[in-house]
């Protein structure tokens, strides 16, 4: 069981900026990502990639968010805030344990709804203690939903050269 915070990735009060090649959005463009770089997607400089079984904050253009988590030496993202309650994902705690299924998750710090590092679908909550699951089950009831929603998620990618690419999966 592999359970870690990633309390301590705050650097400078904010997340590491960095810096796409172009925007992911919804609107088309004459390059779509999955067809940019033989498929790899759009490039990323600036950021700094996580360590194993943490968690990285990355802030593009625009106010584009990205919580980027690496499982193994496997990069996984997902969109840096949390679809139920608003809250930075990137300050989860990631969780590879067979009580969430085969794949990684990511549980949001504040309502702890999981996330499939893989697709992006949301899970049951993860059980906290203490202080911080008081604080979970007040985030969980102050949200008007309990319908969960998939959170975006994004393939990552580093070339034999070190470059890190980023594509929507």
């Amino acid at each position: 069981m592999y359970i870690t915070s990633a309390l301590n990735l705050y650097m400078m009060g904010r997340p590491r900026k960095g810096n796409l090649k172009k925007q992911l959005t919804n609107n088309p463009s004459p390059s779509p990502p999955k067809a940019m770089n033989q498929g790899k997607g759009q490039e990323i400089t600036g950021v700094t990639l996580p360590e194993d079984m943490k968690v990285k904050g990355w802030e593009f253009g625009n106010e584009q968010r990205m919580a980027c988590a690496n499982v193994g030496g496997q990069l996984f993202a997902l969109e840096g805030t949390c679809p139920r309650c608003g809250f930075d994902l990137w300050k989860g705690t990631v969780i590879y344990e067979e009580a969430f299924g085969s794949d990684p998750v990511l549980a949001c710090p504040t309502c702890s709804t999981t996330y499939n590092l893989k697709s992006g679908k949301y899970g049951p909550p993860f059980k906290r203690n203490g202080l911080a699951g008081f604080v979970s089950g007040l985030a969980q009831s102050a949200t008007p939903s309990t319908q969960g929603k998939d959170a975006n998620c994004y393939v990552i990618t580093r070339d034999d050269e070190g470059k890190v690419y980023c594509r929507p999966r």
